[in-house]
């Protein structure tokens, strides 16, 4: 099988195409032969060598894959081979064309829907479930604010609070709000001309996928009572803390097929689409994530295998 990965940090062109065996399943666990992966901005931060916390070497990134079942462990009675899955491995493993997962990470691609379109799914959806969840209210009624919406995850997470019932602020620029309006918001800002200090503050929940929410004011605009989710700053910060009558959570995304599944059932519904920015082949990575480290793509960058 092909495999991309990093032998040395240093970026992204470090990466190479190497062919190597195809692993086997062991206990518990099944083997898919992956047809498409997606493209994270975890994965060129993690190449630089410059995260807070850094994988063992060679690094192979990639945190979604989608593919075929071609082969089951013992124990293992929920797959079978050529059951079509899709699985968030871990923020790391996904360049590959075969990987090995424990089963219970592993969740059904249904319907119509296709490899690269489950790709683009699995850690930016998780990300925002799991996100909500962490505030733990019921968000029909509330007023959510999805700051920087057109990205991979605020795409998906204005989805999910808009099908479970909440009014639904999305932060984009004008060349993406009527993108963002498509996904469901109720309403679209840009705050490089929208001063948050002129905005009511009545927001329930504010999801901060930039990391600037307390500098920038975003914070202020949260109701007492109300909740930040920290997906992106606040490395330092403190799991869960309360600042000026709001509580904060930190959140870091965790495989959870049964999570996938009811994601996969909402695709089925027509409730959460995936938009893909961009494809390339697996051999072209490299393209790949230099793309995504321009930082103004529309949804997910995907990888297809040949």
């Amino acid at each position: 099988m092909r495999i991309v990965r990093a032998h040395e940090f240093g970026g992204v062109d470090k990466l190479v195409l190497d062919t190597i065996d195809a692993p086997a399943p062991g206990p518990g666990q099944v083997r898919i032969a992956v047809r498409a992966m997606g493209v994270n901005p975890v994965d060129w931060k993690l190449l630089s060598g410059k995260a807070p916390v850094l994988p063992p070497l060679p690094l192979v990134p990639g945190g979604d894959v989608a593919g075929v079942v071609d082969a089951v462990g013992e124990g293992v009675t929920g797959f079978a081979r050529g059951d079509r899955v899709f699985a968030h491995p871990g923020l790391t493993g996904g360049y590959a064309e075969s990987i090995v997962l424990v089963d219970d990470i592993v969740a059904p691609i249904g319907g119509d829907i296709t490899c690269p379109q489950a790709a683009a799914i699995p850690l930016v959806a998780l990300t925002a479930w799991q996100a909500f969840a962490a505030d733990g209210r019921d968000l029909s009624g509330l007023k959510v604010l999805v700051h920087n919406a057109a990205g991979g995850v605020g795409s998906v997470a204005v989805q999910i609070a808009k099908a479970r019932g909440a009014h639904v602020i999305g932060s984009a620029s004008d060349a993406n709000a009527e993108f963002v309006r498509g996904l469901g918001a109720d309403e679209v800002v840009d705050f490089r001309n929208t001063s948050p200090g002129s905005m009511a503050r009545d927001m329930d929940v504010l999801l901060d996928l930039v990391g600037n929410s307390l500098e920038s004011g975003l914070w202020a605009l949260v109701r007492e009572g109300g909740s930040v989710l920290r997906v992106a700053g606040g490395a330092t910060a403190p799991a869960e803390e309360v600042v000026d009558g709001v509580r904060s959570y930190k959140v870091r995304v965790r495989p959870n097929g049964a999570q996938l599944r009811e994601l996969s059932a909402m695709m089925d519904r027509g409730e959460l689409r995936a938009d893909i920015a961009a494809t390339f082949p697996l051999a072209a990575a490299t393209d790949a994530l230099r793309l995504s480290m321009v930082g103004h793509t529309r949804g997910k960058i995907v990888l297809t295998a040949d």
